[in-house]
């Protein structure tokens, strides 16, 4: 069944194909298979380029192809690679429905579990630089962030919606797409199917949850701590816990569902501990839920203050540092939260640190954690590192950018 949109589409521009040589630094990226070429590394490209024309990239000192990208006007990562390699290949409808069915033979161990959310299409990761997938039940949810797409949704909703299984599909726009002019859409758009609530109910490893397609975060819901919510779940049972940065509850009600006596969810937005209690309630929970609104940062010290401590404590913060200016006090903040976390961690209790700012490296995160954590007098193991779930798999360097570790305190 086609997909109801194909009048917006054939207004769309039609791409182009540009030839385009790199400088060596910038050929060595696309050699290495590295799916972004900045602006600096073009060396020559046509005059008149237009974002969403094939990029045609060959070698410095031979006129041989070593690889195919989209060319992006309005970033200054310009051409965002969809292909590297000698190999002759089409950029056509084949080429992204083989892409697609890549993936998602990549999620099948995870839907073999009772779980029927998952991430499709992780954008570069998978082979769609500024293109997120994400399935909630049968509700398929589709993120742009750049216009370079603009010219091949077609085929690639129809491919997405088909190999899916999908009722119903959902444009979401970033900001800046938003704001263009290169197209008719709106934030929020349904593409195909019908929407009967924005609030879309699914399963997570047997927990039940929500997610607002149409006004939530990113597509509605993070996906990439499946397998560490289902983690502290398991470890929960008998517990008190507190959920730092809890959003819709992730943490939360994973702990709930497994048993815990009291879960305490802490976040600045009212309204995002209004979503965690609900959906708390999609499950059946004997525990307490507590909630508390206001600053992290402040609320911890209020709780410290108070003697208060907890069998659990996750603190996972939203990304501190999204431009390299921002690093050094992002390395302070997460300094400040380990020091925090390890004063609420009860007598033997677990404390879960996460971070999902790329720039700040694994290393560098664990690295700080010990730090802090050495220099209390309380011993601890380490006793889990985890990365992003199995539906986030990581294809280059930049792409790694949540890591997790469970402390184990022995006093």
């Amino acid at each position: 069944m086609a997909l109801v949109f194909s009048k917006q589409i054939k207004s769309l521009y039609k791409p182009k194909r540009l030839a385009v040589k790199l400088n060596a630094k910038g050929e060595q990226f696309v050699l290495k298979k590295h799916p972004w070429v900045f602006s600096n590394s073009i060396v020559k490209i046509n005059n008149d380029a237009k974002t969403g024309d094939l990029a045609i990239v060959f070698s410095k000192n031979k006129n041989k192809v070593i690889g195919l990208g989209l060319y992006d006007a309005n970033s200054p990562i310009r051409i965002k690679m969809l292909y590297s390699g000698a190999e002759k290949v089409e950029i056509n409808a084949a080429f992204f429905k083989n892409k697609i069915q890549k993936a998602f033979n990549k999620r099948q161990s995870l839907l073999q579990t009772n779980t029927n959310s998952y991430r499709l299409i992780f954008g570069e990761n998978d082979g769609f630089p500024g293109l997120i997938v994400d399935v909630y039940a049968s509700v398929l949810v589709v993120k742009l962030y750049s216009e370079i797409w603009l010219p091949y949704l077609e085929s690639i909703f129809e491919d997405l919606q088909r190999i899916s299984e999908a009722e119903t599909v959902v444009l979401r726009l970033s900001r800046n797409l938003q704001n263009s002019k290169a197209h008719n859409f709106t934030d929020g758009h349904v593409i195909y199917g019908t929407l009967q609530d924005d609030v879309v109910k699914f399963v997570e490893h047997g927990v039940n949850f929500s997610a607002n397609v149409i006004k939530g975060h990113k597509t509605g819901y993070f996906l990439d701590h499946r397998a560490n919510r289902k983690q502290v779940g398991q470890w929960s049972k008998n517990k008190t816990v507190l959920d730092v940065f809890s959003y819709a509850g992730g943490f939360s009600v994973h702990a709930l569902a497994n048993g815990a006596k009291e879960v305490t969810s802490l976040d600045i937005s009212k309204q995002a501990l209004e979503i965690a209690v609900a959906n708390g309630k999609l499950n059946t929970y004997t525990g307490t839920h507590k909630t508390i609104a206001g600053d992290a940062f402040e609320a911890l010290n209020k709780l410290i203050k108070n003697q208060v401590t907890f069998d659990v404590v996750v603190i996972d913060p939203p990304s501190f540092a999204k431009q390299a200016s921002e690093i050094a006090l992002a390395q302070k903040k997460y300094a400040q939260l380990a020091e925090l976390g390890e004063k609420l961690t009860a007598k033997n209790g677990l404390l879960v640190l996460a971070s999902c700012s790329s720039r700040v490296t694994a290393n560098v995160f664990f690295d700080i954690n010990a730090s802090v954590l050495n220099n209390v007098k309380r011993s601890y193991n380490l006793i889990l590192k985890t990365t992003h779930d199995t539906d986030h798999p990581i294809a280059f360097f930049e792409g790694a950018y949540l890591k997790c570790g469970y402390y184990r305190f022995k006093n």
